[in-house]
Order: C-alpha cells, then structure tokens, then sequence
C-alpha cells in the first residue's frame, strides 16, 4: 500500500498564531489520516505553544522524512532552532521573528523541490516584518517563486465553491489598470487551465472577470477590456482553451458558482478575494499556481491580537493540508 503524501506546514511568524492553529491542527484525526505532517520550524516554540494551549502532545524532532513518527499524538518537527523563546513576544512583530519566518520558507521550499516532501503548506507570516528584517518580497508567494526560479506563477483562492485565480495581487488600486495588459491576462488565463489539472479537469471553462463595471459598457467606462483582456482571450482560445468573454463581475461569481464556469480569472486583489471571504471566511484556502511543487496556505495573517490567547481557529489551515492532499493525489495520479 502507498504511504500518504508528507506535507511539508512551515511555522510562520512566531510571534503570530501560526504556532498556535498549528498544534490545533495536528490534534486533529483527520489531518493524520490523510497524510503525514511535518512541521518545518522551531520546536521549542512549538512546545511553548502546547503549554500555553494547556494541550499534550509528543514533540518528534527529525532530521529527515524517514524518521517521521505517526499518530495524532506525535508532532514532527524539522527543528531550525532559530528562536530564543525567552524573548519570545507574542503579538509583538519583531525582524528576528520575521527572518525566522523566511528561514522555514526556504527550508520548506528546499524539501519540496528535492521531493523530500510532497507539498507545502504555510502557516501566515508579516509582509512588513520580513521586509523589515531584509528580505523584500511582497509575500510568500514572490518568494517561493524566486527560490524556485519560477518566472510564471499567480496566486488562486479556493474556497466557497469557488476558485478564483488573479491577474494582479499586491498592488494599490490606482495602479492596476496599468497592470492589466493582454500578456498578464493571457498568462493567468494560461495559469488557470493549468492550476484545474491539478483538480483533474484538463478541459475547464475559464470565466474571465472584467475591470470595468458592465464589462466597460462599449467604452463608455473603460476600455481595457477591448484593448488588452478579448485580444488575450482570443489568442487563449486559438490555443485550444475554453474562455469566456469579458464578463461583468457582479454576475460572474454567481454564475460560477452555479456550476456556469469553473474558475474565474479576476483582475484584481478584492474583486476576486471578496466573493471567496464572504463563502469561505476562515476556511478558504490560498495556492500558488506555477511553482515546480505544491502550496498552499491559510487565508488570514498572524492575527497578532488574538496571538497567545488561545482562541485561534485552526479551520482554515486543516482545510489548506487537505487541499494540498487532493493535489497531490491528481498529481500522482
């Protein structure tokens, strides 16, 4: 009988919630019936948490996969020991917190491209921290994008009944027309056929959002869509792929998740997270589509305000292992 996938959960900020939801998470049966975790970061932070959490559970450091130990009771760890706990604040952002974060990131993503570990999944770090500590990345996912030399990536939600890939992510409002050019609408239509094979649908009908209200109302509101999103739709479909129009996005989410459509290609940040987070909050789940592993990851951030308290709800990071458990059994398939 095969062995189920190792998912590689990165610990995250340390002074966040992403210890926290993390031995929740592992507490759970039905995490360990699926696969085999590992957590990849620093074990005496993880202990600290178990304490704080009032929780009991067997702490298995391991230098690699082979001495995984299973059960619900046994948490291993891949233990960078880049912490001091006494000086540990939580809920205080710190650049030795987030330089920390980044060390379980470059770990995790090393292990995934060795296939050491069949995929990973994050546990939420501090954007500003980690810029602050040095290393300038918008997020997670420009940097396992750089780590893997990936030049065509795009980051997707799941969530809700939805999936919803985005043209644009990190970016003020005001600057995102710019953005939105045919060969940025034709790579993420191209990203998103692909992001549906791991889902075992090679042949999806790909809903494109438009920018402008009305899909720009014959350019009486805009004309990006006449300019740069159909010619990217008309090349998509000459290679095979199965787009729709430019379609309003006040219909489209609906219209998709009425089973029109299976995934929805949006331009922007909040016009393709905010139907996600109003079916799925807490529970849906983010994806980097295009890096030469899987992962995925929570849909929240450290929450550092509610970070030692006790009362972080672990949902959505279940619902990220178990993500990363169905896309590896498509892609093992």
């Amino acid at each position: 009988m095969a062995k189920s996938p190792v998912i590689g959960i990165t610990m995250g900020d340390p002074a966040g919630i992403g210890p926290e939801i993390i031995v929740k998470t592992l507490l759970e049966y039905e995490v360990h019936k699926i696969c085999r975790p590992v957590v990849i970061g620093d074990a005496k932070v993880i202990n600290k948490t178990l304490k704080d959490c009032n929780l009991s559970c067997e702490i298995n450091p391991v230098d690699d996969i082979n001495g995984l130990f299973p059960g619900k009771k046994v948490i291993n760890i891949i233990d960078l020991n880049n912490v001091d706990v006494t000086g540990l604040k939580l809920g205080v952002p710190s650049k030795v917190c987030g330089s920390a974060a980044v060390g379980y990131i470059k770990k995790g993503a090393e292990l995934a491209m060795s296939k050491k570990i069949d995929a990973i999944t994050t546990a939420p770090i501090n954007k500003e921290v980690i810029n602050a500590a040095g290393f300038k990345y918008p997020g997670h996912t420009e940097m396992l994008a750089e780590l893997s030399d990936t030049k065509d990536f795009g980051l997707m939600m799941v969530g809700g009944g939805l999936k919803v890939i985005l043209v644009t992510t990190h970016m003020a409002l005001k600057d995102i027309p710019v953005h939105i050019k045919k060969g940025s609408v034709l790579r993420t239509i191209r990203l998103a056929h692909k992001a549906m094979g791991y889902f075992d649908n090679h042949a999806p009908r790909i809903a494109v959002a438009a920018l402008n209200p009305h899909a720009g109302e014959g350019r009486l509101f805009g004309t990006e869509e006449w300019d740069e999103i159909m010619p990217a739709i008309l090349d998509a479909r000459g290679e095979g792929l199965d787009v729709s129009d430019p379609l309003p996005a006040d219909t489209l989410f609906y219209k998709t998740k009425e089973g029109y459509y299976d995934i929805v290609v949006a331009m922007y940040h909040d016009q393709g997270l905010i139907p996600i987070k109003l079916l799925a909050f807490g529970k849906a789940v983010n994806v980097t589509i295009g890096l030469p592993f899987i992962r995925t990851s929570v849909d929240h951030g450290t929450a550092y305000d509610i970070a030692g308290k006790n009362c972080a709800d672990p949902r959505s990071l279940i619902e990220a292992i178990k993500l990363a458990v169905e896309m590896v059994g498509y892609t093992h398939a």
